[in-house]
């Protein structure tokens, strides 16, 4: 039987977490300031504390050649998980064995040196992996080739794009041979056709090579397409390890009868004036969800509220990819509002998303002047294949009302 090459045995990391009071006035302000000198001088603490366990009880084992799948709601604990596993931070209970050369892309960045230019960074990621200056030279071309940065490999890379720091940081991290290659949502940056080219290469490095990879992404395709195992945690504990299919069928299963979404508090302007309330992501029998198969209809409900009278108010939805590109948007014409409670419904049906993970904007404004633009959740759509109009293959990039609308007074 073969040695795991990664071993995680009842990890757990617990926060501390500190709670100070809340000052909305300059006399809370003050009054707080005055508390705290008090406590200063009788010794007690100025704030309460409490513990959060980001993990708690996670073990798993990792096979040599094995690309493995980290999926999870926000959250859950992926990203303490792999800081773990990178050796950025120390867990708090259990422990982690790693056998190998371990190489981590987590953020954009990561490793580099901003003064530093994209040649020396190179050499700079090598040696800290533990490479000897002959063996990164061996693989300088490749690295460059891959990367598409030669133009620039001289300018320091504080200059580059988001887009051009993590095709180096790949370059690097998938060329320089580490034993286990651990990689965040950061393949997120970049365009289409290079998170494809980066997803054949951790193909490649895994089933050629005989590497470990262990990936996470809220792209459930490039999570079904790459992977053959997968971990699925919830608030900070397994969930469920196995073949990937049968991960992803009980993650999808959880997504299907919910619809996380969040709604920020609206500042003191905003309360005086409209702002949303709540937002609802549901499929055509009024059911909450967030994971709809390809060629599925979907619609939002978002509830606001008008404080006062106002004139040319403007709800409106947008839907954004993995990458930030903007695919499809939707408002209901401009309209003078009474003061109350309103709610606003976009139904999707004519233009279908290929599967991938995409976010949903909503916008609330009045004539040109924005009140508020949050991203409220994600949804997920399921498939192997488009079915109808997806903007991104053809480079317009965006669909206009592409939704139909409703809005009632509730």
């Amino acid at each position: 039987m073969a040695e795991p090459v990664i071993t995680v045995e009842n990890l757990g990391k617990r926060y501390r977490l500190a709670h100070a009071p809340r000052a909305d006035t300059l006399r809370d302000t003050l009054a707080q300031g005055a508390r705290g000198l008090l406590r200063g001088w009788t010794g007690r603490g100025a704030s309460s504390t409490e513990d959060f366990w980001a993990l708690r009880d996670v073990s798993f084992s990792v096979n040599r050649g094995e690309v493995v799948g980290i999926i999870g709601r926000n959250g859950a604990g992926k990203s303490t998980l792999l800081k773990i596993l990178s050796r950025i931070t120390e867990p708090t209970a259990g422990r982690v064995t790693l056998r190998g050369r371990v190489a981590s892309l987590l953020e954009v960045g990561t490793g580099f040196h901003p003064e530093l230019s994209g040649r020396e960074n190179i050499f700079l990621n090598g040696a800290i992996l533990g490479m000897t200056r002959a063996e990164i030279r061996g693989k300088f071309d490749e690295i460059v080739a891959f990367a598409e940065v030669e133009r620039f490999l001289d300018t320091p890379v504080k200059h580059y794009s988001s887009g051009m720091y993590v095709r180096l940081a790949f370059a690097v991290a998938a060329h320089l041979e580490p034993e286990i290659l651990i990689v965040d949502e950061v393949l997120a940056v970049g365009d289409a056709a290079f998170q494809k080219k980066c997803l054949g290469k951790l193909q490649a490095v895994s089933q050629s090579e005989g590497r470990t990879v262990i990936f996470v992404s809220h792209n459930l395709p490039s999570i079904r397409g790459l992977c053959s195992t997968a971990v699925l945690l919830s608030e900070g504990k397994v969930q469920v390890t196995g073949p990937c299919r049968k991960v992803l069928e009980v993650y999808q299963h959880g997504l299907a009868h919910s619809a996380p979404t969040s709604v920020p508090t609206p500042t003191a302007e905003l309360r005086d004036r409209a702002y949303v309330t709540g937002v609802v992501i549901e499929n055509q029998s009024a059911q909450p969800c967030s994971v709809f198969p390809v060629g599925m209809p979907w619609r939002t409900r978002v509830r606001f509220r008008v404080e006062k009278a106002l004139p040319h108010i403007v709800i409106a939805i947008g839907v954004k990819s993995a990458d930030g590109t903007a695919i499809q948007t939707a408002w209901h014409p401009p309209c003078d509002l009474e003061s109350g409670d309103y709610e606003a419904t976009f139904n999707q049906e004519h233009v279908v998303l290929e599967a991938g993970t995409y976010a949903v904007i909503i916008g609330l404004s009045q004539g040109s002047h924005n009140l508020q633009q949050f991203e409220a959740a994600h949804i997920d759509i399921s498939g192997e294949h488009a079915i109808g109009y997806y903007p991104g293959t053809v480079g317009l990039g965006l669909v206009l009302n592409s939704m139909a609308t409703r809005l009632l007074k509730i």
